[in-house]
């Protein structure tokens, strides 16, 4: 089965190549969890780079070597077109975050640039397509599955139902696990019709406890398969009527309850998890893996652990290595990897380079198989969109790097819960300095989160003061964080609006795509 899987990703990088002989394209993986944030990376990666926006430490960019850029038809028909005006609209007009994801959609962007090489300028053509595939967070889960038979994933399934952090949202399912022997049983005939039963109320009990976890532990968990959390068009599917089974089921009869999982499961990998990986990951050419870390770290060091094995055991899946053309005609490989923590807007500058070493010890397991590749990789904290400024805030005496933003209606801190319009100032406390500190005790991260009283001011960099009515002093919480709305954005001379605001999205699109159009 690998050998044929292998032929076929071979048979469509060989179609890739045929194609790129009239228009170059690089296919770019915006890898990242559930909530990492890929819609709103790739929305505003195309919105500034389309309608150039400040980008200066993207040199092509910069320098205006990149002529024009714009969105034409993908190569694969049969997948939907990323929804970017959509997606734009709800960030610039609405100023609400775009949904989540519920399916695979892609989109191209087109390139005109000149090469600062002269021979490159000479010998290729002065277009790139840029190609990227957005999909759900849940199903990147399923990769994790490819190398796993039905029994050990069934095995590592119950590990994990009975770990601490998964008890209280497991306890139903392992006990309905457990009477799974007492049903067959009770059907003394094996007949088939009463196991296809037995088997859709396995699958029923696991999906729930499934999505129990998924709503308690977020988005950091290894919970498979992930179209049982996010089932996309299988709603409803036989596909979806498998569950793990406990060692004591396990039977050779073709004709078991055992057996028809282990078909099922098999069949899963087979039309769903293998295609997925083929078609949008065994031939990418450079890869970011969005990490939405603070969320995990305001969880503690268990999440902090979860997430990283996850990313650990995700990564395994990929396929990274050094550039060699020859090769890379059959056998792609990234040469590229970009980590980044996500969302840094939801802290001062002077905590980024403390977020990027905690970053950092994170993927350590993961990056140590990129560099033994001989693939290249990097860490960044970055916010595609930054939906808050600066400001110093001094209360009783003391100035505090804060921010200034508008909460989304519905979040709250401490008492306090947003209206959606109001701006709210805070001081969002500081990282440590030492990484390894956030992966042993929460307490080493707990800092206040201060809110301006009545008599206190904030300065923001331009110098203006601004007041605000009552609020709390301090809430005692390790990292507290609340969604802040997308920005109003600012006005050129024209009143005309400018391009999406963020923070180090130049830098990422620079290591991910500067070499390339140098």
């Amino acid at each position: 089965m690998k050998v044929l899987e292998e032929l076929r990703i071979a048979t469509a990088n060989l179609a890739d190549f045929a194609s790129d002989m009239t228009e170059p394209s690089v296919r770019l993986g915006v890898t990242g969890l559930a909530r990492a944030g890929k819609t709103i990376f790739i929305s505003s990666s195309l919105h500034n780079i389309i309608h150039r926006g400040r980008l200066p430490r993207f040199e092509a960019h910069a320098t205006g070597r990149i002529g024009t850029a714009e969105i034409t038809p993908q190569p694969d028909s049969l997948t939907p077109r990323f929804r970017y005006e959509d997606h734009v609209a709800d960030l610039t007009d609405k100023r609400i975050w775009p949904s989540s994801t519920s399916r695979t959609s892609q989109v191209r962007l087109s390139l005109r640039y000149q090469s600062r090489d002269t021979l490159k300028r000479t010998l290729r053509s002065d277009r790139l397509a840029l190609d990227i595939v957005d999909y759900p967070g849940e199903w990147l889960l399923d990769l994790t599955l490819m190398d796993h038979s039905f029994q050990s994933w069934s095995k590592r399934s119950f590990q994990q139902a009975r770990q601490p952090l998964y008890k209280p949202y497991s306890q139903a399912w392992l006990t309905y696990a457990n009477s799974i022997q007492s049903k067959i049983d009770a059907n003394e005939q094996g007949d088939e019709p009463v196991l296809e039963t037995i088997a859709r109320e396995t699958a029923n009990n696991f999906t729930a406890y499934l999505l129990k976890a998924k709503k308690a532990r977020g988005a950091y968990a290894l919970l498979t398969p992930g179209r049982f959390l996010m089932p996309g068009d299988l709603q409803d599917s036989p596909a979806l009527t498998f569950a793990p089974l406990p060692e004591a089921l396990y039977s050779k009869d073709r004709k078991s309850l055992w057996a028809i999982m282990e078909r099922r499961f098999e069949a899963y990998k087979t039309s769903i998890v293998q295609p997925f990986y083929r078609d949008h990951f065994a031939r990418l050419d450079r890869q970011i893996v969005l990490i939405d870390l603070l969320a995990a770290l305001n969880e503690g060091p268990d999440t902090l652990a979860e997430l990283e094995d996850t990313i650990t055991e995700i990564l395994r899946a990929f396929r990274p290595g050094s550039h060699f053309w020859l090769r890379n005609l059959v056998s792609r490989r990234i040469d590229k990897i970009l980590f980044a923590a996500t969302k840094a807007d939801h802290l001062h500058h002077t905590s980024h380079d403390r977020l990027e070493r905690i970053l950092s010890r994170l993927v350590e397991r993961a990056a140590k198989r990129v560099e033994a590749s001989g693939a290249d990789y990097e860490t960044m904290a970055i916010a595609a969109v930054r939906a808050t400024r600066e400001a110093t805030l001094t209360v009783e005496g003391d100035e505090l790097p804060s921010l200034i933003g508008i909460p989304m209606q519905g979040e709250s801190l401490g008492e306090d819960e947003f209206d959606g319009e109001t701006e709210f100032a805070l001081f969002p406390g500081d990282l440590p300095k030492n990484p390894e500190s956030v992966f042993k005790r929460v307490e080493s991260v707990s800092h206040p989160i201060y809110t301006p009283k009545a008599d206190s001011t904030l300065e923001d960099k331009s110098g203006q003061v601004e007041s605000f009515s009552e609020l709390p002093e301090h809430f005692e919480d390790p990292l507290c964080f609340v969604r802040f709305r997308p920005p109003e954005l600012d006005k050129d001379a024209e009143g005309v609006a400018r391009s999406l605001p963020h923070i180090r999205l130049d830098r990422a699109l620079d290591y991910l795509l500067g070499d390339i159009l140098k």
